[in-house]
């Protein structure tokens, strides 16, 4: 079974947050948490930058930008 990280979402897929890596370091677990990408959350990939990064995500109604190098932490089902 592989295991799917955010930058795995295609464009408009709807996806639940399984929870994050361990290797990810504290502050950006917290940074992550405060915007509201917690276990259980349904989240909408919405569009790539043109360079591919970051990419635009939809969650609670309101929209995040994440950079590849932060959303490849966040493990999703």
């Amino acid at each position: 079974m592989t295991i799917r990280t955010l930058v795995d979402a295609k464009s408009g897929e709807e996806v639940t947050i399984k929870g994050f890596y361990p290797e990810v370091s504290v502050e950006l677990r917290r940074h992550l948490l405060g915007m509201g990408l917690v276990k259980g959350s349904k989240i909408k990939m919405e569009k790539i930058a043109p360079l591919g990064d970051p990419i635009k995500f939809k969650i609670k109604g309101y929209s995040v930008c994440l950079r590849k190098d932060e959303a490849k932490y966040i493990e999703i089902e």
